[in-house]
């Protein structure tokens, strides 16, 4: 993804609202929108930005899940099962 190729200013969004939305959302990209010539903020098409959160969601478990493998918090798939067995037996499965 050429983000060069994306980058228009305030001033252009401004004027062309509804074709630089049109243009995220049919190219799929971001546009990387400019204040004073530095990029301040990014235009996503929602589809996109919803992926986007799921995916750091994701990674975002991996994380405290090897956090918590790493302080031992943890148990064998043999106690895992074991563990729901004996839950469902409690309850008359």
């Amino acid at each position: 993804m050429k983000l060069s190729r994306s980058v228009k200013s305030i001033s252009y969004l401004k004027q062309n609202t509804a074709e630089a939305v049109k243009g995220v959302r049919e190219n799929s990209g971001p546009l990387v929108i400019t204040q004073n010539g530095e990029a301040k903020a990014v235009l996503v098409d929602i589809s996109e930005y919803e992926q986007a959160q799921e995916t750091f969601a994701l990674l975002k478990m991996l994380a405290q899940s090897k956090q918590s493998y790493l302080e031992g918090k943890h148990k064998s798939a043999d106690k895992a099962l074991a563990d729901v067995r004996e839950k469902l037996k409690a309850r008359g499965y």
